[in-house]
């Protein structure tokens, strides 16, 4: 795609990189076949290649409008259309700085501004969060099914976590929102690795990964929490931790980007490129170690949703369904288990009307099977799919422990 973007973006951060991007792109089209958005939608400019476009023609003629970031902010980076583009097109990068410039320029309306700050206030700050979750689930029964939909129907406590007696030792992003809504998930994962012989040395001072403030427009607050995050994790990784490991997707895919985040950050890019390359998704742990040898008790059928932050993102579609296989689990077939299932992080809460739609269409796909349990590798997935009130929605992790320790 030829390019000829204006003095003014020229000026722009990232304006290269976005050039670079714009001119990788043929516009073949073949993105569109795989997006939800404009699978759903029908309108080009609710696809890739149109957001591709709107984006070339903001850089190229400065000019934007409301119409262009509503079409923007329908886009779930569930990143699909890259792992079907041919031509390699990093879109996700592309959106994020188009994403970032023409926030500059569109001022949204107080609705929209008072709910996307309310939500960068609240989820990365996992206290205010349960205090919220907690007042929401006295007030369920009077509130609108809107709103209960984003509770989690039940809650299981977190059991006991092992000490850590190994020689082998991993960090574990803790996370915000999972502490409130799956409190369980990760003593699992301690649970698992501890019979793995793996320990888990826990970093209080890491907190959330800074995906919700980057992917909402406040991208210097995203990444000056991956900052506080590297400095956390720091002295454990100098002392020779092997892996920080993720049980939220969303979380993990983001982690590993901090490489690229930061590649310009002269004080943080060398330590952000060691923290890339040493983020772990719980299954990349998992999946490398002798399974065989465990006997699980697994009688239930499972229908594994892959989130689209592991199979798109992170490039491990499969790798959940080939651990849970190996460990004797009944897993039903999928169809069209590449497409999102609409919650895209805070998706859910700013495009309700069309994350509802998608999570139907996905929920009926997993449900054809006749599943006894819905499982998953991220807590937004779960917690949106559960929210349905169908069948029952868990992560992975917290099935395989159940398996391997029955009688617990």
């Amino acid at each position: 795609m030829q390019t000829n973007l204006s003095e003014a973006a020229k000026r722009l951060p990232h304006a290269d990189e976005a050039e670079r991007i714009l001119r990788s792109c043929v516009h073949c089209g073949f993105c569109n076949a795989t997006c939800p958005t404009y699978q759903e939608l029908g309108d080009e400019l609710d696809g890739p290649r149109g957001r591709i476009y709107l984006i070339k023609q903001f850089l190229e003629q400065d000019t934007v409008s409301e119409k262009t970031q509503q079409h923007l902010d329908r886009c779930l980076t569930c990143r699909n259309c890259e792992t079907t583009c041919p031509s390699g097109v990093e879109y996700h990068k592309l959106l994020d700085i188009g994403r970032d410039a023409i926030e500059a320029r569109v001022p949204r309306p107080l609705g929209q501004r008072l709910l996307r700050s309310g939500l960068r206030a609240v989820v990365p700050r996992p206290a205010l969060f349960q205090a919220l979750v907690s007042t929401g689930e006295l007030l369920r029964p009077v509130l609108p099914v809107a709103f209960r939909t984003h509770l989690p129907r039940s809650v299981a406590p977190a059991r006991q976590r092992p000490q850590a007696t190994h020689a082998r030792r991993v960090l574990m992003l803790e996370g915000c929102v999972q502490r409130s809504l799956s409190p369980n998930t990760n003593a699992a994962t301690a649970r698992v690795l501890d019979r793995l012989g793996i320990s888990i040395t826990p970093i209080a001072q890491a907190g959330c990964c800074g995906a919700v403030d980057y992917h909402l427009n406040a991208q210097d607050t995203g990444l000056e929490r991956a900052r506080r995050n590297i400095d956390a994790w720091w002295p454990a990784v100098e002392a020779g931790a092997e892996a920080i490991v993720q049980t939220a997707s969303g979380c993990g895919a983001f982690v590993k980007e901090y490489a690229y985040l930061l590649r310009d950050d002269p004080a943080y890019a060398a330590k952000a490129e060691r923290i890339s390359a040493l983020a772990r998704d719980i299954v990349e742990v998992i999946r490398a170690e002798p399974l065989e040898r465990f006997e699980a008790c697994c009688d239930q059928t499972l229908a594994f949703h892959c989130p689209c932050t592991l199979q798109h993102a992170q490039k491990l579609g499969g790798a959940v369904e080939a651990v849970l296989k190996r460990l004797g689990f009944n897993l039903t077939e999928v169809p069209d288990s590449h497409l999102c299932c609409g919650s895209a992080g805070t998706y859910s809460l700013t495009q309700p009307v069309l994350s509802r739609q998608l999570r139907d269409n996905k929920l009926d796909a997993l449900e054809s099977g006749h599943p006894d349990v819905i499982a998953t590798a991220n807590i937004g997935c779960q917690t949106h799919l559960d929210g349905a009130g169908r069948t029952p929605v868990r992560h992975w992790i917290e099935l395989v422990d159940q398996a391997l320790n029955p009688g617990a």
